[in-house]
């Protein structure tokens, strides 16, 4: 019950600083990458701020553009959260297996963080832009 009523004042919150905030210009209140600080290298998460900013704004292809796992990760959470939960439409059963199995993450997530990190086309694509 508390992590709803969290939640339900930290989505408009984030919304909001997203909204008002530009995280490509200086001086902004969003922290820096410290992995890109440290290594020069993207993380799996690094544009995510600045896809959000994007999307809170309705620029769908400029926010893909910065985080495309990101965003497709972030239209699967709710789905995800609700299955979970103990929704289970017949319809999305093949989608689901294959969504919440472990193996899945653990491949995907390191093979993303290495590809969007390589520097020839077509993985310079996945770095934020």
């Amino acid at each position: 019950m508390f992590a709803l009523a969290g939640a339900a004042a930290a989505v408009p919150a984030g919304l909001w600083l997203l909204w008002t905030f530009d995280p490509n210009a200086a001086g902004n209140p969003f922290p820096p990458c410290m992995f890109l600080a440290f290594t020069g290298y993207y993380c799996i998460g690094c544009g995510l701020t600045r896809a959000l900013h994007a999307l809170a704004h309705g620029d769908l292809l400029r926010a893909f553009s910065m985080n495309p796992l990101g965003l497709v990760v972030l239209a699967l959470v709710p789905l995800m959260v609700l299955w979970s939960a103990g929704w289970n439409p017949r319809r999305l059963q093949p989608l689901m297996a294959v969504v919440m199995a472990p193996k899945l993450w653990l491949l995907l997530l390191p093979a993303y963080w290495v590809a969007r990190n390589l520097p020839w086309y077509p993985f310079n694509l996945l770095a934020p832009g």
